[in-house]
C-alpha cells in the first residue's frame, strides 16, 4: 500500500501539530516533576489527546523518584507492555498504577 501523497501545505501542518504536541506533552511532566499535578489528574483526563497518545513508561517516568528503571519494574508488575499508551490502559491497570504510585 502506497503512502498518500501530501502536498506541501498539509505536511507543514502535520509538521506543526506534532510539535505542539511534543511541546504540551513537554509541559504536563514537568507539571508532574514539580508536583502541580498528580498522577490521578493527569489520568482523569485520559480522553485528552495530548495524555491519551502519550507512553505510559514516558508518564510514570515524569514522576518525581521515577527513573528508568523503577518504571520497568511497575510496568512488570502491573503486566503493562513497554509500548502501550495511555488511552489503552484498562480499569485494572489505571486503579494498579494509582495504588502503587498514587
Amino acid at each position: 500500500m502506497a503512502l498518500p501523497q501530501l502536498t506541501r501545505e498539509q505536511k507543514l501542518s502535520a509538521l506543526q501539530k506534532a510539535q505542539e504536541m511534543r511541546s504540551k506533552r513537554a509541559q504536563l511532566r514537568e507539571q508532574l516533576k514539580r508536583g502541580e499535578l498528580t498522577l490521578k489528574e493527569v489520568l482523569e483526563r485520559a480522553d485528552d489527546e495530548v495524555i491519551a497518545k502519550m507512553r505510559v513508561s514516558y508518564l510514570i517516568q515524569s514522576l518525581p523518584q521515577v527513573g528508568k528503571v523503577t518504571s520497568k519494574r511497575i510496568m512488570d508488575e502491573i503486566g503493562i507492555n513497554e509500548n502501550r499508551r495511555v488511552q489503552g490502559l484498562g480499569k485494572r491497570q489505571v486503579s494498579e498504577l494509582l495504588r502503587k504510585l498514587g
